[in-house]
C-alpha cells in the first residue's frame, strides 16, 4: 500500500486547489459496508494528472467531469485523474467497509444492549476509507455531508444541521475550509445532553448505556466547556469558529481525543462509571481544553505539513494544561504535566527514536506517525512555557493573534508562526529555535556545591551537560528553591531565578549569590519548573529526601524531586531499592493524589523490571506497606484512599484479602467496590493463578458491557496457564475479528514477572511473529500491539540479541522497528540496573 510522500503531496498541491467537497453516506446497509457518493471540486492546471485517496471495499463508479474513468485507473488506494481542466468536477460512488480498529468508519456493537454506534476517525490518512479525499492538510476545502441512517439513530457531524431530519435522512451545512484528516460523523441511538453558551450549542453524546453515568457528569463537564472558551475567547481575537461545539464519548477510540472541529471525539472511558480520583477528573478537563486549543491550534490554522506537528500538539498540550488551570477548579494542572507529562517527554527524548520537536525533514505519512510521542506533545509543551517566560504573556498572545489573522483557514509553516512571535517580542527567535526546536535530546542540569566545617556554601555552580551524540548545550530559565527542615516541616528559606547561557559560560554556570550563605537541607534545582531538563540533585539534598519530601508543602516543589529520583533509577544512577524505600517513607503522608498515582505506577514498573527476580517479592510487599499506610490516613471515600486502594490491590500477593474485598469483607470504610474495582481485583487474582476462566466469565456475567469485556480479555491472557496463553498469543498474532480494544487488552495481560518460566517460549515467537502481526493490522493499532506484547520484563541479554537480529532486517514496517527500538532500550535500561 503507497503512502504519500511530501514530495508528492507538494507537487499535488502545486497542481490543483480543492474548492468543495458534497459527501454522502448510506449506513442502512449491512454490518460490513456501507455506501459512500463523494462529489470533489476542484481547480487545475489544464492538462494536468494527479491522484484522489480512496479505498472502497468495492468501486462503484467514477466520473471525472461527466466521463467515465477506466477500471484500472484505481490501483492500491490511489484513483488516477489524467486530462484535467481548469475546473473539475469528480464523483466516485463505492461500498466501502466499516472497521473495527478504530480506523476510518469504526462500526461497534454495545454488548451492554446490543445497539450499533458509528463513528468516524479520519486521522492521519483514514478518511479514504470513508470518502473520496485529496488526503493531505494543505488541501483544505469545506465538506457538505449528508446521512442517511435509522430513523432512531441520531447524526452529528463537524457541520451545523441544515434543517430537521427527515425519514432518517439528515442534511448538514457546508463547514468552513477544512483538512480531510478531521471530517467526522456519529451515528446510532446515541445519548445526548444539549445546552448553550455565549451564542455556542453545546452538545454532549454517548452510547445509552453509559447515559446515567453521562448524565450524572454533564454539569462538569458543560462547566468546564464554557469556562474553557470564555479563557480562549480572552486571549485570542478570533472567536471560536465552528458555529456549534459537541463532543462525542465513543467506543474503542484509539487516542485519548481527537479535534475534529464542530465535532470533537473522545474515548468514552471519559464517562466515568465507577468512582474515579481527582487526577482522573483533571485530566478530563485537561484533555477538554487541550482538544478546544485544537480549534485555533490545527482547525483554524493548520500546519503545511506534517513537520510542524508541533504546530498542533506542542501548543495544545500547552494551552490545555495552562487554560485548565486558569480557567476551571483544577488549578494544580503544572503539578500534574510536571509530574506525568514532562517524564513522558523526556523519556521519548533519550531514546533511540528521539527526533526534534520540529524536524527540518518528514518525508512520508508513516514517518509523520511515528512523531506522535512525548517529544511533540509534552516537550513542545514545556519548551512553549519557558518561551513564554522569556519573550513575555502580552507579546506572545499578541504574536499569536497576528498569526491567527494572516492564516485563518489556510495553513502555515514554523517560519510564519517564528516571524510573527518575533515581529511581537521584538526577539530574534532564531537561535531559539535552533536548539529548542531543531535539535534532539535533553540536557542534564546538577547541582554542583562547596560547603566549610561550618555548613556554609563556598561555591555552588549549576553543570550543564548533554549526551555525547546530541552534544547541544541550552539556554535555561532556571529557578533554585533552598528548603531547610524546621519544625514545621520542610520550609522555603528563598528562591533565585537566573539564565544559563552556554554560550558565555560552557555549560557551568557560578551562582555567586549563594557563597557564604549556610547551605540550606535541600538545593531544589528547576523549582517552579520553568525549564525542560534533567535535574541532579547534590549528595547532601539527595540525602534529605527522606527527611524533606514528606514535610515540603510545595506540591509542586514535591512533584519536580520525585520526577528527578524516579529519573535518576530509570538511568540507573539510584538503586531501585532506594526508590522503595522512599516512597514507603514519604507517599504515605502524600495528599496530591496525582502524585501517588504517578509514583506508584512508575515505581512498580520500574521493579517489575529492574529489581532482580529473587527482590522483587520483598520490594512489592514494601509497596504494599506503603500502599497500607496511605490507605489507614485517607479519609474515608477520598481520591487518597482510592489511589492506595489501587496500589495495593497491584502489588500485593495475599489472595485472601482479594477474596475478602470482592465478598465485602474486611473493606475500608467508605471504599467502593465498584464494577471497575472489581475488575482490578480479579486480574490481580488471574495473575497470582487465584482466578480461574469460571471466575472470569462470571464477573464478565455481571458486568456486560465493553469495559467488562476488554477486562475480561486482559484476565484471560494473564492466567499461569498455558493454554489461556496459546489462545491470547494466536489473537495477538492474526485474529483480525478482535477489535483494537481487545487486542490491547490481551496484548496488556500476558507477560507478568511472576510467569517468566510459563511464558519464556513466546519470547523468541515475539521477535519471529511480530512482523506478520504488523503485515495484518492497520498502523496504530500494529504499534500499538507491538508495545504491549513486548518482553520488556523478560531483562536478559537473549531478549536483546533477539531484538538485533529483527532489527536487521531491511524491510521491517516503520512502526514495527521504532517499538522494537525503543522497548530494546528499556531493557538495556533494566539491565544496567541490574548490574
Amino acid at each position: 500500500m503507497p503512502i504519500l510522500t511530501r514530495a508528492e503531496a507538494t507537487t499535488r498541491a502545486a497542481t490543483i486547489t480543492v474548492t468543495g467537497y458534497e459527501i454522502d453516506l448510506d449506513l442502512t446497509g449491512g454490518a460490513e459496508t456501507f455506501r459512500s457518493r463523494t462529489t470533489v471540486r476542484f481547480t487545475a492546471e489544464p492538462g494536468a494528472t494527479t491522484f484522489i485517496e480512496v479505498e472502497p471495499a468495492a468501486l462503484g463508479s467514477a466520473r471525472l467531469n461527466g466521463a467515465a474513468l477506466p477500471a484500472d485507473a484505481l490501483a492500491e488506494h490511489r484513483l488516477t485523474l489524467t486530462g484535467l481542466a481548469a475546473d473539475n468536477e469528480l464523483t466516485v460512488e463505492a461500498d466501502m467497509a466499516y472497521s473495527n480498529t478504530g480506523e476510518g468508519l469504526h462500526r461497534f456493537v454495545d454488548p451492554a444492549d446490543g445497539n450499533v454506534y458509528l463513528y468516524a476517525q479520519s486521522f492521519l490518512d483514514a478518511a479514504r476509507r470513508i470518502f473520496a479525499c485529496f488526503d493531505q492538510p494543505d488541501l483544505k476545502a469545506p465538506v457538505r455531508l449528508s446521512v442517511t441512517a435509522p430513523e432512531d439513530w441520531l447524526v452529528a457531524a463537524n457541520g451545523m444541521p441544515a434543517g430537521a431530519p427527515s425519514g432518517g435522512r439528515h442534511e448538514f451545512a457546508p463547514t468552513p475550509p477544512m483538512s480531510t484528516y478531521l471530517v467526522s460523523v456519529i451515528a446510532g441511538p446515541y445519548h445526548a445532553r444539549t445546552a448553550e453558551h455565549d451564542g455556542i450549542p453545546l452538545a454532549l453524546y454517548c452510547r445509552r448505556s453509559l447515559a446515567e453515568y453521562l448524565d450524572a457528569d454533564a454539569d462538569e463537564l458543560f462547566t468546564i466547556t464554557r469556562q474553557c472558551l470564555d479563557r480562549y475567547h480572552e486571549m485570542f481575537d478570533v472567536r471560536y469558529p465552528y458555529g456549534h461545539y459537541q463532543q462525542a464519548f465513543v467506543p474503542e477510540f484509539n487516542a485519548g481525543a481527537m479535534e475534529n472541529p464542530g465535532l470533537v471525539t473522545f474515548r468514552d472511558e471519559f464517562v466515568f462509571r465507577s468512582a474515579v480520583t481527582d487526577s482522573q477528573r483533571e485530566q478530563r478537563a485537561i484533555v477538554v481544553a487541550h482538544e478546544m486549543a485544537h480549534m485555533w491550534f490545527g482547525d483554524l490554522v493548520t500546519m503545511a505539513w506534517w513537520d510542524d506537528l508541533w504546530l498542533n500538539e506542542s501548543f495544545a498540550d500547552y494551552l490545555g494544561v495552562r487554560v485548565a488551570a486558569e480557567a476551571t477548579r483544577f488549578d494544580g494542572t503544572w503539578t500534574s504535566f510536571a509530574m506525568g507529562d514532562k517524564a513522558w517527554g523526556l523519556r521519548a527524548d533519550q531514546r533511540p527514536s528521539t527526533h526534534p520537536v520540529a524536524p527540518d525533514e518528514v518525508a512520508d505519512t508513516a514517518m509523520a506517525l511515528l512523531n506522535f510521542d512525548g517529544i511533540s506533545y509534552a516537550k513542545g509543551a514545556a519548551v512553549l512555557k519557558q518561551l513564554v517566560a522569556w519573550v513575555g504573556e502580552k507579546p506572545f498572545l499578541a504574536g499569536l493573534n497576528a498569526h491567527f489573522a494572516a492564516h485563518a483557514y489556510g495553513n502555515a509553516t514554523l517560519a510564519d508562526l517564528l516571524a510573527a512571535l518575533s515581529e511581537a517580542s521584538g526577539r530574534d527567535l532564531s537561535a531559539w529555535s535552533d536548539v529548542w526546536l531543531r535539535r534532539s535530546q535533553v540536557n542534564t542540569l546538577r547541582a554542583e556545591t562547596a560547603r566549610d566545617s561550618e555548613g556554609r556554601y563556598t561555591a555552588v555552580a549549576i553543570a550543564q551537560t548533554a549526551p555525547p551524540d546530541h552534544p547541544t548545550l541550552r539556554p535555561h530559565r532556571l529557578g533554585l528553591g533552598l528548603y531547610d527542615l524546621t519544625a514545621d516541616g520542610a520550609a522555603l528559606r528563598g528562591r533565585l531565578e537566573l539564565d544559563l547561557d552556554p554560550a558565555t559560560d560552557g555549560g557551568h554556570t557560578p551562582v555567586p549569590e549563594l557563597t557564604g550563605a549556610a547551605a540550606p537541607d535541600l538545593l531544589l534545582l528547576n523549582d517552579g519548573d520553568l525549564t525542560y531538563a534533567k535535574i541532579r540533585l547534590d549528595a547532601a539534598s539527595a540525602a534529605a529526601l527522606p527527611q524533606v519530601l514528606p514535610t515540603l508543602r510545595d506540591p509542586l516543589a514535591r512533584a519536580v524531586l520525585w520526577a528527578a529520583v524516579l529519573d535518576a533509577v530509570v538511568d540507573a544512577e539510584r538503586p531501585v531499592a532506594d526508590l522503595v524505600s522512599l516512597v514507603l517513607a514519604a507517599l504515605p503522608v502524600e495528599t496530591e493524589v496525582v502524585i501517588v498515582e504517578h509514583v506508584l505506577r512508575t515505581t512498580r514498573s520500574l521493579v517489575d523490571r529492574y529489581a532482580v527476580p529473587d527482590t522483587r517479592p520483598a520490594a512489592l510487599e514494601l509497596l504494599a506497606s506503603a500502599c497500607e499506610r496511605l490507605l489507614g490516613a485517607s479519609a474515608p471515600g477520598s481520591s487518597g484512599q482510592l489511589a492506595a486502594a489501587r496500589g495495593l490491590i497491584g502489588a500485593t500477593s495475599d489472595t485472601a484479602r482479594l477474596r475478602g474485598w470482592l465478598a465485602g469483607d474486611g473493606v475500608p470504610a467508605g471504599l467502593a467496590v465498584d464494577a471497575d474495582l472489581r475488575w482490578l481485583i480479579r486480574y490481580r487474582q488471574a495473575v497470582l493463578g487465584d482466578a480461574g476462566p469460571d471466575d472470569i466469565e462470571a464477573e464478565l456475567a455481571g458486568d456486560r458491557s465493553a469495559t467488562g469485556e476488554q477486562w475480561a480479555a486482559r484476565c484471560h491472557a494473564a492466567r499461569p496457564d498455558p493454554a489461556a496463553k496459546a489462545r491470547a498469543w494466536a489473537t495477538l498474532i492474526g485474529d483480525t475479528s478482535v477489535s483494537n480494544r481487545l487486542l490491547e487488552s490481551a496484548a496488556a495481560g500476558f507477560w507478568q514477572p511472576e510467569q517468566l518460566e510459563l511464558t519464556d517460549g513466546y519470547v523468541e515467537r515475539y521477535f519471529a511473529e511480530m512482523p506478520e502481526m504488523a503485515r495484518v493490522r492497520p498502523n496504530q493499532v500494529a504499534e500499538r500491539v507491538a508495545i504491549a506484547a513486548y518482553p520488556t520484563v523478560v531483562v536478559e541479554p537473549r531478549t536483546r540479541e533477539l531484538a538485533a537480529r529483527l532489527l536487521a532486517a531491511a524491510d521491517l514496517p516503520a512502526l514495527l522497528r521504532r517499538a522494537v527500538v525503543d522497548c530494546d532500550d528499556d531493557v538495556r535500561r533494566a539491565l544496567a540496573a541490574r548490574r
